[in-house]
């Protein structure tokens, strides 16, 4: 099991304005499994400086907790890596990585939280990332990002992406792009499994008024491998964490089959047969054990 696997894992992430104070002061408050506080696109060039400010008193004031997991978006570069330096403190769990341009630049994220750390007196290595995927050139340069220090879960910014590529209806992954989004999300899947991360943040859907479609485009998400969603409005997170969650009854079948599984190998099998008949093999029994360590 590698480090990055040691937490829990969040279903949610709502996007929280750095520069909305009212907001910040809700956020813990709104059920979500961790925050994304944005100091990047959700906040006007002229106002980031004085989010800044917001973010680090609020952060000054709350006390450290694994739920929910607190994220801040840093701005891209140099810009970013200040912002990460000012910020990094007990309370935060990690630094999502806006418009991430490569290896290079988590690399340089890296060492600035390695010094940042060393002055505050936190475990070396503590501070996590997650760079964002919000380019052509990005997602072709997947697996060292993946690979690159720090790095617990990558995040697809679908939004920005299809924007670029010419992809129609992001929010819709059964509309027209649906099957290069098909193509796109597993290729970060892959690379995250074969990096030992976390499985990828999914994207956030901008409508929060059709929960239907949500679901649906959760559903997908989950289907294919994904375990976690980004979200930009509280409505949206009760649709996720239904999405994310398995029914007792996927519980229940997963412990059983556990359970049998169990039982052959006391008895000297390798493999068995499960109540309808399938072999149960060391793969299956993976596949039950991962269902039983999502949050529930």
């Amino acid at each position: 099991m590698t480090a990055n696997q040691t937490f829990p894992v969040p279903r949610s992430y709502l996007y929280v304005p750095g520069d909305r104070p009212e907001m910040l002061g809700r956020a813990r408050t709104r059920g979500a499994d961790a925050l994304i506080v944005d100091l990047e696109d959700a906040v006007p060039a002229a106002g980031k400086d004085r989010a800044l400010a917001l973010v680090r008193d609020w952060l000054a004031e709350a006390v450290p907790s694994r739920t929910p997991q607190i994220w801040i978006r840093v701005n891209p570069g140099e810009r970013g890596r200040v912002e990460s330096t000012l910020l990094a403190g007990p309370a935060v769990t990690g630094f999502c990585l806006a418009k991430c341009s490569g290896a290079g630049e988590v690399a340089a994220q890296d060492a600035a939280l390695t010094a940042a750390e060393e002055r505050l007196g936190l475990a070396p290595g503590g501070i996590a990332l997650a760079p964002l995927l919000e380019t052509a050139a990005a997602v072709l340069d997947v697996r060292p990002i993946a690979r690159a220090p720090r790095v617990r879960h990558l995040h697809l910014g679908e939004t920005d992406l299809c924007a670029e590529l010419g992809i129609t209806a992001p929010d819709a992954p059964d509309g027209p792009g649906g099957a290069a989004l098909t193509a796109i999300r597993t290729g970060v899947l892959l690379a995250s499994a074969a990096a030992g991360l976390l499985p990828p943040v999914g994207p956030v859907s901008t409508d929060f008024t059709d929960l239907d479609a949500l679901a649906r485009g959760t559903r997908a998400l989950r289907d294919l491998g994904y375990r976690a969603r980004a979200c930009v409005h509280p409505r949206q997170l009760a649709v996720v964490h239904a999405a994310f969650t398995p029914a007792p009854e996927e519980v229940a079948a997963a412990q059983a089959l556990l359970d049998r599984f169990a039982e052959g190998t006391r008895d000297g099998f390798g493999v068995v047969t499960g109540p309808d008949g399938r072999m149960i093999d060391e793969a299956v029994v993976r596949a039950a054990r991962r269902l039983l360590a999502i949050p529930r």
